[in-house]
């Protein structure tokens, strides 16, 4: 059977390591879109306020700040937890898988679809640890995999690598079409 809480239990904060770090970092980030607004949306005249274009995202926005206010100032109240840096380390780590989408998403249009996909399903394979051969050939097979599905079969619109320009022509063209 549940236990019955009271409500300064249910209202309790818990603290973690580097929540300090994260409450200022979402304030600045509530108080920049905020002070955007303005840039963002427009008040119409002669328009009841509800179906004000700018209405929904600034109720929004001063939502979020004032929540991110009482995150910021619960999170300076609360007693200190070591960890900080520690945790906020682990948070940029995190980041780097972003960093390499974004090389892929930039490296696409100037090598192609096929030689980007191989070269980022390697390499990524390799940054996370996979040294056998059988594993990178498995990278391998799955950035073909990858290719075929997506690009022949679905029939999704990649753009073609400035790399297939360089091509004889109906090599350029199949590689086009298909990879």
């Amino acid at each position: 059977m549940a236990r019955i809480k009271t409500l300064q239990e249910l209202f309790q904060r818990h603290r973690r390591p580097g929540d300090l770090v994260f409450a200022v970092f979402f304030l600045a980030l509530s108080l920049f879109l905020l002070a955007n607004l303005g840039e963002q949306t427009q008040w119409a005249r002669r328009t009841k306020l509800f179906a004000q274009p700018a209405f929904w995202p600034a109720v929004s926005l001063i939502g979020m700040t004032v929540f991110a206010a009482l995150h910021w100032a619960s999170s300076a109240l609360s007693p200190r937890i070591p960890g900080r840096w520690r945790e906020v380390g682990f948070w940029l780590r995190s980041i780097e898988y972003a960093v390499w989408f974004m090389a892929y998403v930039a490296l696409v249009p100037r090598l192609g679809y096929l030689p980007s996909t191989l070269l980022f399903t390697v390499a990524l394979a390799w940054r996370s640890g996979a040294r056998s051969r059988s594993a990178i050939g498995g990278a391998v097979v799955a950035a073909f995999v990858i290719v075929l599905v997506f690009k022949t079969f679905l029939q999704v619109k990649v753009p073609g690598g400035q790399l297939y320009e360089l091509l004889p022509g109906g090599m350029r063209a199949f590689m086009l079409t298909y990879f």
